[in-house]
C-alpha cells in the first residue's frame, strides 16, 4: 500500500482518507446491523466486482470501471423488488460498493497491476454522496409510485436531478486533482472533464437509473440483462483507447527515425513535445488539442529525412529560414500520407510561419520549443535556459509570439533540473 501512494500530492491523499473513512463507517454499520436483503446485495456486489476487474484507461489516463458505476448507481436508486420496498440504508450502499470494489481490484493486485487509489476514491465518494442524497427519499418515492393514481415521474425527476449534481461534484473533484497534477488552469481542467469525462458518465448515469428501473419488473434477471450490452459498451471504449494509445506509440517510434539516422540530437523530439504540451497547458488549450500538438511536437523534423546532408546538430533555427520552411512542408507531406493527421500536417507545415502569417497557436509553440531545444538541448545548466529565453524574446513580435515564450519561460523557472531533459 506504502508504494501505491508514493508520488500522491495532498489533494490525492486527501481524497483516498476521506474515501477510506466513509468505507470504514459503512461496512462497520453494515457489520453491526442486519443487512437488507443479502440477496441483492451480493448480486450487486458482484456486477461491481466484475466492473472494477474490467476497468480500463481511458484518454488522459483517466481510469474508469463504467459497468462498476452502472451497478453502484443502479443499487443506490433501488426503491423496490418483486413489488416490495427496500429499505437499505445509504451506509448499506457505501459498503456494498466499497467491498465490491476491493473484491474486483484483488486480482489486479494478484498480477502487480494495483488500481489508482484517487480514481477508486473518487468512485466511492461520488456513489456514497448519491446514496446518503437518495436513501433517505426512497421510501416516499416508493410510496408515490404505487396504488391507482402512482406515478414513477417524482422518482424519476429526483433520480436524474441527484444523478446530475453527483456528476458534477464528480467533474470538479477531478478537475481539481488533475489541475495540480497537470499543471494547468483549474477552468481549463473543468472544461476538459466535461468534455471527455462527462459524456461517459452521462451514459453511465441513464444505465444506473435503467437498471434499477428494470429491477422493478425482472428481479435480479435485470442484472444479467444489463450487464451483456454494458460489456459490449466497455469494449468498445477499450478499443477506442487501444486506437489512440497505438497511435500515439507510432507516432513517438516515428519520431525517433531522425534521431537514429542522425538528422537530430537524441532526445530533441521528445524534449521538444514535452515542452511544448507544458507550454500549450500553461496557455490554456484544451485537451483535444494538446494531443494534436504532441504529435506534431513529436513529428516536427520528419521531413529532415529528405535532406541530403544533415544540418549540424540537426538545429534548424540555425539554418537559412527558407531550408527550414522546406523541411517543415516536406515533413507534412510526410505526415499528410497517413491520411488520418490532416490538421497535425498542418500544424508541422506551419511552425515556420512569421507572426504577421497568424499561424495556429500549436505551431506557434512547436517553434519556439524547437529553437529552445535547439539552443539548450538536453543541458540542465539554468544560466544557459536564461540566455536561450531572452535570445527568443529579441525575436518576439516577428517569429516568435510573446505570450508562448512568456508560457514557456514560466515552464522552464518552475521545472526540476530532471524535468528539462
Amino acid at each position: 500500500m506504502s508504494r501505491g501512494l508514493q508520488g500522491l500530492d495532498s489533494g490525492q491523499l486527501l481524497l483516498i482518507c476521506a474515501a477510506g473513512l466513509v468505507a470504514v463507517a459503512g461496512v462497520a454499520h453494515t457489520a453491526a446491523t442486519t443487512l437488507d436483503r443479502p440477496d441483492i446485495a451480493i448480486g450487486f456486489g458482484a456486477l461491481i466486482a466484475v466492473g472494477e476487474l474490467a476497468r480500463l484507461t481511458m484518454p488522459g489516463n483517466r481510469e474508469v470501471a463504467p459497468i462498476g458505476a452502472a451497478a453502484a448507481l443502479g443499487y443506490t436508486l433501488l426503491l423496490d423488488l418483486s413489488n416490495k420496498p427496500l429499505n437499505h440504508s445509504a451506509l448499506q450502499v457505501v459498503a456494498v460498493i466499497a467491498v465490491g470494489m476491493v473484491a474486483g481490484a484483488l486480482p489486479h493486485l494478484a498480477v502487480g497491476r494495483p488500481p489508482r487509489l484517487d480514481a477508486m476514491a473518487r468512485r466511492l465518494l461520488t456513489g456514497a454522496l448519491l446514496a446518503f442524497a437518495f436513501r433517505p427519499l426512497a421510501g416516499t418515492l416508493y410510496g408515490l409510485t404505487e396504488g391507482p393514481g402512482g406515478t414513477w415521474w417524482p422518482a424519476l425527476t429526483v433520480m436524474v436531478t441527484l444523478i446530475a449534481i453527483a456528476l458534477l461534484v464528480d467533474v470538479l473533484i477531478a478537475a481539481m486533482l488533475r489541475a495540480e497534477q497537470v499543471r494547468t488552469a483549474f477552468r481549463v481542467a473543468v472544461r476538459d472533464e466535461i468534455r471527455m469525462a462527462f459524456p461517459l458518465g452521462a451514459a453511465v448515469a441513464a444505465s444506473g437509473v435503467l437498471l434499477a428501473l428494470a429491477t422493478h419488473s425482472m428481479d435480479l434477471v435485470a442484472l444479467i440483462v444489463f450487464a451483456a450490452p454494458l460489456l459490449v459498451t466497455q469494449v468498445a471504449f477499450r478499443k477506442y483507447a487501444g486506437i489512440r494509445a497505438t497511435y500515439l506509440q507510432t507516432v513517438r517510434a516515428l519520431s525517433r527515425v531522425t534521431e537514429v539516422g542522425g538528422y537530430v540530437e537524441p532526445g530533441h523530439s521528445r524534449r521538444v513535445s514535452r515542452l511544448s504540451v507544458a507550454v500549450g497547458r500553461e496557455l490554456g488549450m484544451a485537451e483535444p488539442e494538446l494531443l494534436e500538438l504532441e504529435y506534431a511536437a513529436l513529428m516536427h523534423d520528419i521531413g529532415q529525412l529528405s535532406l541530403r546532408d544533415p544540418i549540424p546538430g540537426g538545429a534548424t533555427v540555425l539554418t537559412d529560414p527558407e531550408q527550414a520552411r522546406r523541411i517543415a512542408e516536406l515533413g507534412a507531406e510526410v505526415i499528410r500520407q497517413t491520411g488520418v493527421l490532416d490538421h497535425v500536417a498542418d500544424l508541422v507545415r506551419r511552425q515556420c510561419d512569421s507572426i504577421g502569417e497568424e499561424p495556429p497557436l500549436a505551431s506557434r509553440v512547436i517553434k519556439a520549443a524547437n529553437a529552445y531545444d535547439d539552443l539548450v538541448g538536453g543541458s540542465t545548466d539554468r544560466e544557459r535556459a536564461g540566455a536561450a529565453l531572452e535570445r527568443l524574446r529579441l525575436g518576439c513580435g516577428l517569429e516568435y509570439d510573446l505570450a508562448v515564450i512568456e508560457a514557456m519561460s514560466h515552464v522552464v523557472d518552475r521545472a526540476t533540473p530532471s524535468r528539462l531533459l
